[in-house]
């Protein structure tokens, strides 16, 4: 089924704001809106304390009370992002025991951001928004915008890469997609929660500009331009303070200088203090006693910090009730946008339609790292593929953390290829390795029993005589979903691939030098051999339609279009976090547990920190090859105005110089060649995602403001000095083809 059959361009279109549309309900947005705070205002004129109280902290283990008596409804919350958790017992973790709660698993948000399609964020929001409603969930608990800081982050594949603009620019479709099904998102982990180790004790220390020009402007983008209804606190600190109810993150900036009027919701176990989260903008409380009921004869959830502490607090006199009403009415509206709105579309779940969206992501997001010849396969003079390592079997949609799910299916890389390949080649399966057998989280099962007791040797050496007798060897292997993988929890012990894969490459590469190396992981690994093996594919975690999307590249019937949304770095050594010193921080030994991590690479996270040290990463932030070329030029500026009125209008021709179809995403990056203070060589600024048949040319367009040439200062704000700039066009962030130049005033 085509993708366009349920979800038109049109409808895409409308919901990114480009041209108008009829959505789920008749009603202007303004109308609504006044609705909405009509209605609160006369909920609350009915409240009691009591009940106001019971608003804003959890009954259970993903669900807040409503107010039954005057017909307001509970409030559930789900998982995310990529797909909606299974069911769990009201006050435990295992499972409920459901039938109907199987899902369509899409593929990790770093694949979304390899796509640098913005349209797809759209879909994918959509789509899963869909399955949400479906399971009349109010609150998607996603997408994840916390930046890539380093590789080793066992959380890197819920988000959206390393660069601000390019994680800001997939949110907002993603966030857009979700709500319009009458589904919240909740924009998460606000902010600086960069890494899992001491997740819940690391104080992040970053200077003010470093803070607004990098970690923040995703966040803003989700909240200002995609109307994100609630945001999650992180379970980080920030300058001292935890993050869930921060008074310069949530009061000053989110609640403050972005005039959010949502819902701020703690992590699960994140809130630590009552005082903090009444006067510092937590409007709902959850999981702070995660393992159950813990108070003997008493509720748990009645002792929540913003529970019976708080309203004991109101009936002594100590504190007012000025906070509460503006928590509740938060809450409120948050209900009244989403299970309280009476014009909620119906969504759908686990339907063809969601399938195809997975699969076109997949698709997109796969990045063609290198390529000497070996694809598309050509299966005229291919007749025996031998497939080598775990990860072309393991199934990769349960484990890894919060994001664990219960799919319908799961098709592996395996299956995708033998059912594609059917009668036209043979493909044979060997091991090559044992990694992680499990497959089992929260008491979801996969099934699979990959217990191998043989001998590594025995295994390596089955793989190899495989491979010597086929003509093309296709390696998967890569990282997973196990503690010190890619996982919630748990950062990564080393940047090498785990469980000896670098021997079982170079020995395959010794027995077939027809050797495609297919890398499924959430981020970089160290690719010692890449110089060696001659095609390598970066795959991602692709859900349920992984083996599909996957035999889909591989055989040319889509012609690969991902771009990397981080930098590949060929060694830990060039990355700023690693190199300075500045991860995983320093325990204090004053007898607390709290690890200060200092921000010293400033700015200069991913990409900008190897541009000015002048190193050579693996792969460069952007990079991405197709099975065709493109040819990348013609550009021209025009630019009007000064200072805060200055525009700008970029315009660079495309064409597709080989023979087939196919897209490319051209880069535009700002240098400002004169300024005052160090920045980056280059910065993100603009992309688009074409699509060209062979022989096609198209002219694309991009619009600028004094916004995209502006730098934090802590003492003036943001600001643009008169000078200079460069803008540069490429295909990567070390492929630039294009450069305008232009004076600003």
């Amino acid at each position: 089924m085509k993708i366009t059959k349920f979800f038109s361009t049109v409808v895409l279109l409308a919901l990114l704001g480009t041209v108008s549309c009829s959505c789920p309900s008749s009603q202007s947005s303004d109308s609504r809106a006044d609705d909405i705070e009509a209605r609160i205002d006369d909920v609350m004129s009915k409240m009691t304390l009591h009940e106001k109280i019971g608003v804003i902290h959890a009954q259970s283990k993903f669900s807040s009370a409503g107010v039954p008596r005057l017909g307001i409804p509970e409030l559930w919350c789900t998982d995310g992002p990529h797909g909606i958790r299974p069911e769990v017992l009201w006050d435990d973790w295992n499972q409920a025991g459901w039938t109907n709660d199987s899902c369509v698993a899409f593929p990790a948000l770093t694949c979304l951001a390899a796509t640098w399609n913005q349209e797809l964020g759209l879909l994918y929001g959509k789509s899963i928004g869909e399955e949400a409603r479906y399971r009349n969930k109010a609150v998607l608990l996603g997408p994840g915008v916390n930046i890539c800081r380093t590789p080793l982050n066992g959380r890197s594949f819920e988000y959206l890469g390393e660069d601000p603009y390019l994680s800001g620019r997939m949110a907002v479709g993603y966030v857009k997609g979700v709500q319009s099904n009458g589904v919240a998102v909740c924009v998460k982990h606000y902010a600086l929660n960069n890494n899992e180790v001491d997740r819940y004790t690391t104080n992040a220390i970053a200077d003010e500009r470093t803070l607004r020009e990098i970690y923040l402007p995703a966040f803003k983008a989700a909240v200002v331009e995609g109307g994100a209804w609630s945001i999650m606190g992180g379970y980080n600190l920030f300058r001292g303070q935890h993050a869930c109810h921060n008074d310069y993150l949530m009061n000053k900036i989110l609640k403050g200088e972005w005039g959010f009027d949502g819902a701020v919701i703690s992590d699960w176990g994140g809130t630590q203090s009552t005082e903090e989260a009444i006067f510092n903008s937590l409007d709902l409380e959850y999981g702070t006693w995660t393992d159950g009921l813990k108070m003997g004869l008493t509720n748990a959830y009645d002792n929540y910090y913003m529970a019976r502490p708080y309203e004991k607090l109101i009936e002594e006199g100590k504190v007012g009730t000025k906070e509460l009403d503006d928590k509740v009415r938060r809450v409120l509206r948050l209900i009244f946008r989403t299970t309280g709105d009476k014009n909620r579309p119906f969504g759908s779940l686990c339907s063809d339609e969601h399938y195809a969206a997975a699969q076109k992501i997949g698709e997109e997001g796969i990045v063609l790292l290198k390529n000497e010849g070996l694809l598309p396969l050509d299966l005229e003079k291919t007749k025996k593929i031998a497939v080598v390592g775990e990860n072309a079997i393991k199934m990769m949609t349960v484990g890894g953390g919060s994001s664990s799910l219960k799919v319908q299916h799961e098709i592996s890389p395996l299956d995708g290829l033998k059912k594609r390949l059917a009668g036209k080649a043979e493909v044979v399966y060997a091991r090559g390795y044992v990694g992680d057998a499990s497959g089992e989280y929260n008491g979801v099962t996969t099934g699979q029993d990959l217990s191998d007791n043989r001998p590594a040797s025995v295994i390596l050496a089955e793989a190899v005589k495989v491979a010597a007798e086929s003509d093309v060897v296709i390696f998967i292997g890569g990282l997973n979903k196990a503690d010190h993988m890619d996982a919630e929890g748990s950062d990564r012990l080393e940047y090498s691939l785990p469980y000896g894969q670098n021997e079982v490459i170079e020995a395959l590469l010794a027995a077939n030098k027809n050797l495609i190396v297919v890398n499924i992981s959430g981020n970089a690994v160290a690719m010692p051999w890449a110089d060696k093996v001659p095609t390598i594919v970066q795959d991602w975690y692709l859900g349920s339609e992984a083996g599909t999307s996957l035999a889909s590249v591989l055989t040319g019937d889509v012609n690969p279009s991902g771009h990397l949304p981080m930098t590949w770095y060929a060694s830990l050594e060039q990355n700023g976090a690693h190199a300075l010193g500045a991860y995983p921080g320093v325990k204090r030994n004053d007898g607390s547990d709290i690890t200060d991590l200092e921000y010293k690479e400033g700015v200069f996270v991913g990409y900008r920190y190897v541009e000015k040290n002048n190193l050579k990463p693996l792969f460069p932030f952007g990079h991405g090859l197709s099975y065709t070329t493109f040819e990348v030029d013609n550009a021209k500026i025009k630019t009007s105005g000064s200072g805060d009125s200055f525009k700008a209008t970029v315009t660079v021709d495309v064409t597709n110089t080989g023979k087939v179809e196919g897209a490319e995403v051209v880069q535009l990056y700002v240098s400002d060649l004169e300024c005052s203070v160090e920045r980056p060589v280059k910065e993100l600024k603009g992309f688009a995602k074409v699509n060209l048949k062979a022989g096609e040319k198209q002219t694309l367009s991009f619009a600028l403001d004094s916004e995209a040439l502006k730098f934090y200062d802590e003492k003036e704000g943001w600001k643009a000095e008169a000078g200079k700039f460069d803008v540069l066009l490429g295909v990567s962030s070390a492929d630039i083809r294009q450069t305008v130049s232009f004076d600003y005033k």
